[in-house]
């Protein structure tokens, strides 16, 4: 089997050209073993490249537990990426995903553009006063670190309160992602992003819906389209426009899109 490696702001997957069909989607075991990162090739998920009538591609996506997951922002950027590596697009796309067709733009740069789905108001979170949810294709839990009690994202702990986030009863039973932010002390700077995954079940580099979600929700908070947001591994940038009814349309999450290397398994 041919992969290739793929990353986006230090978000990686393994992409597969399955334009024949030929990769067995129901075998999870194996795609969490291509996944793991001491006995497989090592991966945040797993993407397939298939045909589909009237678009460009498919993408086909699964979390690195082997699963089917919801759609993925940094992953499709980088499909599109794979896409134009393979000569199936030249600079745009237009592609179907889990959460439905997609339009992307390839920079002179490198910088992938992605059109994400409308999105609904922000509401309240089932867990914490203050906290935030939004589905931008994914569902996310946004926390807003209060400046007075964690001045420091970079010495909060993700991991154990992503954990019990992702698990709490309000969001059974398919969980959540879970997005941990710093404000800016000046809203036009970058927002400052940390984020627990649903399927990898940890923290990762960077989340493309997850840094969506954010943008949107800072917007009620001070930040003006475009929006920029310091992941573990690079800026990512989400531009918007806000509708009558609080909703947001026009949503483009753009930064780069990078292949590390493909081999034989």
């Amino acid at each position: 089997m041919t992969f290739h490696k793929y990353q986006g702001t230090g978000n990686d997957f393994v992409i597969i050209d399955d334009r024949a069909e030929q990769f067995d989607v129901t075998d999870q075991a194996r795609i969490a073993f291509l996944c793991h990162r001491r006995f497989g090739i090592g991966a945040d998920g797993l993407m397939l490249l298939r045909n589909r009538a009237g678009y460009d591609f498919e993408m086909v996506y699964f979390n690195a537990d082997g699963a089917p997951s919801s759609m993925c922002g940094n992953g499709g950027r980088c499909l599109v990426a794979f896409a134009k590596h393979l000569g199936v697009i030249t600079d745009t796309a237009n592609f179907l995903a889990v959460d439905g067709p997609h339009e992307a733009h390839v920079e002179a740069d490198g910088t992938v553009r992605l059109k994400m789905i409308d999105v609904a108001p922000v509401q309240l979170a089932g867990v914490g006063d203050e906290d935030v949810f939004l589905h931008t294709g994914s569902p996310h839990h946004i926390h807003f670190l209060d400046p007075e009690e964690s001045p420091n994202l970079a010495e909060f702990n993700v991991f154990a309160t992503g954990h019990d986030i992702r698990y709490d009863q309000a969001y059974d039973p398919a969980g959540t992602n879970v997005n941990f932010v710093q404000i800016p002390a000046d809203p036009t700077h970058a927002w400052p992003v940390r984020t627990y995954e649903r399927g990898v079940e940890d923290e990762t580099y960077s989340c493309g819906t997850g840094v969506t979600a954010v943008a949107l929700a800072a917007s009620q908070r001070g930040a003006v389209s475009p929006v920029r947001l310091q992941t573990a591994g690079g800026l990512l940038e989400v531009s918007f426009r806000v509708r009558a009814d609080g909703g947001f349309e026009n949503v483009w999450l753009s930064g780069p899109a990078m292949r590390v290397f493909g081999g034989e398994l």
